[in-house]
């Protein structure tokens, strides 16, 4: 079964940040690894949506930010990730970002890309997009 990132049918709403581009210390090769580079990271989030299955009884849900998952936080989350460390691989660093959303049982999927904005002179961005559910991780 195919999880959309915003359902009414599965209780699901889309939390996104779109484009941050934050300066990290990553990659495998020697000038890689003493300066920092660009990424671009878009992180999308198939949240719990407890509005989408109280409509029927209630026009809306309650105005509060302990309901929702706060993409201010989500938004902290990954400059923290970002300043950890020196990371080799865009793979891991994408993997560690969805892995700490999913972190939160209300986010049930996590799809995250990461892109280096200036590895080739000649393409706007390499990099790579990942996919993780809840699930990935409940045996944990």
């Amino acid at each position: 079964m195919e999880t959309r990132l915003a359902s009414a049918a599965q209780g699901l709403r889309h939390v996104f940040l779109r484009d941050m581009v934050l300066a990290a210390s990553i990659g495998v090769l020697a000038h890689e690894q003493t300066a920092t580079q660009r990424l671009r990271i878009n992180v999308d989030l198939a949240v719990q949506d407890d509005g989408a299955r109280a409509l029927s009884r209630t026009p809306v849900g309650r105005d509060e930010l302990s309901r929702v998952v706060d993409y201010g936080a989500v938004a902290e989350t990954v400059r923290r990730i970002v300043a950890a460390g020196h990371v080799f691989l865009v793979e891991t660093l994408a993997e560690r970002i969805a892995e700490a959303c999913l972190a939160d049982a209300r986010i049930h999927l996590a799809r995250i890309r990461v892109e280096k904005l200036d590895v080739f002179a000649d393409a706007a961005s390499a990099g790579v997009e990942v996919e993780r559910r809840q699930a990935d991780f409940s045996t944990r």
